[in-house]
C-alpha cells in the first residue's frame, strides 16, 4: 500500500484495468479502501473470496457503494469514514497572503476537535500554526505510514488566504521528495480549492476504517 501512494504521488498510477487489489492491514491506526481510476485497493485482513462474491462484475465503481462499504465495515468491526478525496504536494517555496513567506511555529494545540481527530488517525502527529496564531497545520503518519495534513483556520480570519499558506507551508516539514496527503471530503469545495491553489493535485479517493472503533 505504501508503494502504490507513493508511486501515485509520483505521477505513476496503477494500470485502469478495473481489477481489486487485496492487501493485508498496511501500518497505521486505519485500514481502508482506496480508488484509483478503475483500479481499486482494499487494504485489510479480509477473505478475498468474499470480497469477490459481493462485487459485481465490471462495475470500477462498486468497491465504493455504500452498501459494499458498511459491509467491509461489519467484517471489520469498524464503521466507515467519509469518503474522501485525497490530495499530495511536495515541498515548495511557501507565500502568505502579503506575499512574504509564513513561517510555522510548534504549538500545542491540545483539546482542539482537529488535533483530535488527527490523534485517532494518525501517530507521531505534530502541530504548529501561524506566528499569530490565527490557524493551525496539523502532521503525522496515516494510512500506511504516510505523511498527511490537515489544516484549520480560526473563523475570523478566513477567506484570506491563509488556509492555502498554511497547506503551502505545511510542505516544508516533510524531506525534499518526500510527498504530503491531505484527505479533503469532495463537498468541501472550499477547502478543496484551498489545496488546489497550494499546489496539491488529486491522485485517488479513499475511505478509512479505524481499527478499535
Amino acid at each position: 500500500m505504501a508503494a502504490l501512494l507513493d508511486a501515485a504521488a509520483h505521477g505513476s498510477f496503477p494500470d485502469a484495468d478495473g481489477a481489486i487489489e487485496i492487501f493485508g492491514s498496511p501500518p497505521g491506526p486505519s485500514d481502508a479502501v482506496v480508488a484509483f481510476s478503475s483500479h481499486n485497493v482494499i487494504a485489510a485482513q479480509i477473505d478475498p473470496a468474499e470480497v469477490q462474491a459481493r462485487l459485481p462484475p465490471g462495475d470500477p465503481g462498486a468497491p465504493m457503494h455504500p452498501g459494499f462499504l458498511a459491509w467491509i465495515g461489519e467484517r471489520l468491526g469498524s464503521s466507515p469514514g467519509l469518503i474522501d478525496l485525497v490530495m499530495v504536494a511536495f515541498a515548495r517555496p511557501t507565500r502568505a497572503p502579503g506575499g512574504t513567506s509564513l513561517a510555522l511555529v510548534p504549538t500545542d494545540g491540545a483539546g482542539h476537535p482537529r488535533v483530535d481527530r488527527a490523534l485517532r488517525y494518525r501517530t507521531d502527529v505534530a502541530v504548529y500554526s501561524d506566528p499569530e496564531h490565527r490557524g493551525l497545520a496539523i502532521v503525522g503518519r496515516g494510512l500506511a505510514g504516510r505523511r498527511e495534513v490537515s489544516i484549520e483556520v480560526a473563523p475570523d480570519h478566513r477567506d484570506a488566504g491563509l488556509g492555502r499558506a498554511l497547506a503551502e507551508a505545511a510542505t516544508s516539514l516533510v524531506a525534499p521528495g518526500e510527498p504530503l496527503f491531505a484527505q479533503v471530503t469532495p463537498g468541501n469545495v472550499a477547502s478543496v480549492r484551498t489545496f488546489l491553489a497550494a499546489g496539491y493535485r488529486p491522485v485517488c479517493s479513499e475511505v478509512l476504517f479505524l481499527r478499535g472503533r
